[in-house]
C-alpha cells in the first residue's frame, strides 16, 4: 500500500468520520423514507440503521467488557437453530429498533456511536479484541466496523437513487484503503467460511484510489491480478456488487475465483443498481 501504515488512532477517527457522513443523508429523510425496502433481503432503511446500532453497541462491549460480550454471544447463537426462521436473527438483533420510530432509532445510533468511540479510544496498536469468530486485532475490528458503515450504507444510497429521494451527495474518500486493506488479506475467510480450500496461488491487486493514488496488495509477479477503481474492489469484496458491474479487470483462474466467491450474496450481473455517489 503507497501510503502511511494506518495506527489504530487512524482508524478509529476515520471510523467515525464515516459514521458521521452516513448520518448527514439519513437525519432529514421523512419517515416513509425509512420503510423503504432496501437490497438486503427483507431489511428497510430503519433496519439497516438498527443493524449498525446493535452491532456497534456490542463491539462496544466486546472491548470494555468481553465477559459480558461472550454471554450475549451465546445468547444470539442459540437463536440460529438449523430449524429455525430465516428471520430468527433478524428478531434477535433489530427486534428492539423496528419499535422505534426514526427519531428514536436516529437517537439509538448516534448514542451507541458514541459508546463504541469511548470505548475504542482505550484500544492499543497491539490489542485484540474478541467477536463472533476469531478474535481480531485492534485495527481489523475497527476496520470491520467502517466496513459495515460504509456497505450498509451503501444499501441506503442505492435505495435512495432508486426512489429518486435526493440526499446530500456524499464523494467516495480514502477512508476506504481500510476497506480494501481488509478485503484483500482476508480474502482466504471467503474460502474458509464456505468450507472450501483456499488457494496458494498469490493474487496482485492493484487499486486507484478516489483521490488518484494507487494502492497494491499482494507481490507485484504474481500471475492472477485485479485493477481497477478501488471502489469497485470494495462493492465486489462487501458483497454490494457484481464484478461484472464493475470495471475491475480480473486476470487468472485464482483471481476470477475469488471474485466470484466474494459476490456470492450479490446477485448475478445487473441485478444490483448502479454504483452511486457512496
Amino acid at each position: 500500500m503507497n501510503d502511511a501504515a494506518p495506527t489504530v488512532e487512524t482508524v478509529r477517527a476515520d471510523l467515525i468520520a464515516e459514521q458521521d457522513a452516513l448520518d448527514s443523508i439519513i437525519t432529514d429523510l421523512e419517515p416513509e423514507a425509512w420503510a423503504l425496502a432496501t437490497p438486503s433481503p427483507r431489511w428497510s432503511i430503519a433496519d439497516q440503521i438498527g443493524h449498525l446500532t446493535y452491532f456497534d453497541w456490542t463491539a462496544a462491549l466486546a472491548i470494555s467488557d468481553p465477559d459480558q460480550f461472550t454471554s450475549l454471544t451465546g445468547e444470539l447463537m442459540g437463536t440460529m437453530s438449523p430449524d429455525a426462521a430465516d428471520d430468527a436473527m433478524d428478531l434477535a438483533t433489530l427486534g428492539d429498533y423496528r419499535a422505534m420510530s426514526p427519531d428514536e432509532l436516529l437517537h439509538a445510533w448516534r448514542t451507541n456511536r458514541g459508546v463504541l468511540s469511548a470505548a475504542s479510544a482505550s484500544l492499543g496498536e497491539q490489542d485484540r479484541v474478541i467477536w463472533y469468530g476469531p478474535s481480531m486485532g485492534s485495527k481489523s475490528f475497527l476496520t470491520a466496523r467502517l466496513m459495515e458503515a460504509w456497505a450498509h450504507g451503501q444499501d441506503i444510497v442505492d435505495t435512495l437513487q432508486q426512489n429518486d429521494i435526493n440526499a446530500p451527495e456524499r464523494p467516495h474518500t480514502d477512508r476506504i484503503r481500510h476497506i480494501a486493506q481488509l478485503g484483500f488479506i482476508t480474502h482466504k475467510w471467503s474460502y474458509i467460511n464456505r468450507r472450501l480450500e483456499a488457494p496458494s496461488a498469490p493474487v496482485h491487486v492493484s487499486l486507484t484510489s478516489p483521490s488518484g493514488a494507487t494502492w497494491d496488495f499482494g507481490p507485484d509477479d504474481a500471475a492472477n491480478t485485479i485493477t481497477g477503481a478501488a471502489v469497485d474492489f470494495c462493492l465486489v469484496t462487501t458483497q454490494r456488487r457484481h464484478v461484472d458491474d464493475t470495471n475491475l479487470a480480473v486476470t487468472g483462474d485464482v483471481a476470477t475465483a475469488w471474485m466470484n466467491i466474494a459476490q456470492a450474496f450479490a446477485g448475478g450481473a445487473t441485478d444490483g443498481p448502479a454504483a452511486g455517489t457512496f
